[in-house]
C-alpha cells in the first residue's frame, strides 16, 4: 500500500515573475525535481510522491514558461543560466540550505547549472536524459520547427492550445494528461523559450563538469535520439562521483517506473544518509 504524503502548493517571485511549485512531504531533507521541456512539474508527481514516502521532502517547480508559472516574452528569460538562478532563488524562499537537484531532459540540464554555480547547495545529482554535445542536431530538428509554428504561424499553436483544454484531465490517464498539458503552449511564450533555450549555453562546459563533485546517479535512455544515451555515459564519465543507469526503453520510467524509481529512491536516501555527501558540496 502506498504511503499516502501531505502535498500543499506555493509560489514565489524572482522581480515580477511568478513561479509556482508543488511540495510533498515534510522536513529539511529536501529533494528538487525540475521537468522537461515545454513539460509542467506535475510530470514529477508519481517519482516525488514515491520519494516523500521515504521521508524526505521533494518540491517539484514550473520554471517560467512552464506549467502555471508566468511566461515572460524575453527570450533571455530562458536562459539556462536563468533556469538555474529560479531553482536556487527557490531554495532561499524555502529556506534550505542543500538539496538533492533532479530533473528530466531540460531539468537535468538545469540541475548542473545549479551545482556549477552553487555546489555547497547540491547535496547530490538526479539526473535522467541529460542534453549535451550528441543531441544537439536531433534537438534542432525537434524544435526548431516548433519555435518557426509558434512565430510564424501562431494560429496552429493557439488552435492546438484550445482543442487540448477542451479534453477533461480526469477521463485520460495520468500521462494522456501530460502530453495534453505540454500541447496546450501560448505561442509567443513558447517561441521565446525555445529560442531562449537553444541560443544560449545548453549546460556547463565539459571541462567544468569535470569540477562537479556531488553524488549522481545519471539515467540514460537507448534508443532517443534527442537525449543520447552516449551524452549519459559520458557526464557519468566527467564527473568523479557518477553512476551510470541505462534505462530498457525511452518509456521505462513512465510506464514501468519500480525499478528506475527504486533506483532513486535508493540514491536520494545515500546521498543524505553519506557524510561525505555534505563534504563534498561544501567544499
Amino acid at each position: 500500500m502506498a504511503t499516502l504524503v501531505s502535498e500543499r502548493v506555493g509560489q514565489f517571485f524572482i522581480d515580477h515573475d511568478r513561479l509556482e511549485y508543488t511540495e510533498y512531504g515534510a522536513g529539511d531533507r529536501w529533494v528538487v525535481l525540475v521537468h522537461g521541456q515545454l513539460m509542467p512539474r506535475r510530470m514529477h508527481q508519481p517519482l516525488a510522491r514515491a520519494i516523500a514516502a521515504e521521508g524526505f521532502h521533494v518540491v517539484t517547480l514550473d520554471l517560467l514558461g512552464h506549467g502555471r508559472s508566468d511566461r515572460p516574452l524575453d527570450p533571455k528569460e530562458y536562459s539556462m543560466t536563468a533556469f538555474g538562478e529560479q531553482v536556487l532563488a527557490l531554495l532561499d524562499h524555502l529556506g534550505a540550505d542543500q538539496a538533492v537537484i533532479g530533473g528530466t531532459s531540460l531539468g537535468s540540464n538545469v540541475a548542473l547549472e545549479v551545482a556549477d554555480a552553487a555546489p555547497e547547495r547540491v547535496r547530490g545529482l538526479l539526473l535522467e536524459m541529460p542534453v549535451l554535445d550528441n543531441a544537439l542536431e536531433a534537438g534542432l530538428i525537434a524544435f526548431g520547427p516548433l519555435m518557426f509554428a509558434a512565430r510564424f504561424v501562431p494560429v496552429s499553436v493557439t488552435a492546438l492550445r484550445v482543442l487540448t483544454r477542451a479534453v477533461p484531465r480526469g477521463l485520460v490517464p495520468f500521462w494522456g494528461g501530460i502530453v495534453l498539458d505540454t500541447l496546450g503552449q501560448q505561442p509567443a511564450p513558447m517561441a521565446a523559450a525555445i529560442h531562449g533555450i537553444f541560443f544560449g549555453r545548453f549546460a556547463p562546459p565539459s571541462r567544468r563538469r569535470r569540477l562537479i563533485e556531488a553524488p549522481a546517479l545519471v539515467v540514460g535512455h537507448p534508443r532517443d535520439p534527442i537525449h543520447p544515451a552516449a551524452d549519459a555515459a559520458m557526464l557519468a564519465e566527467e564527473m568523479p562521483n557518477a553512476r551510470f543507469v541505462a534505462a530498457r526503453g525511452i518509456l521505462e520510467w513512465r510506464l514501468r517506473p519500480e525499478r528506475l524509481t527504486n533506483e532513486a529512491v535508493d540514491f536520494v536516501t545515500g546521498c543524505w544518509a553519506d557524510p561525505r555527501s555534505r563534504r563534498a558540496a561544501g567544499s
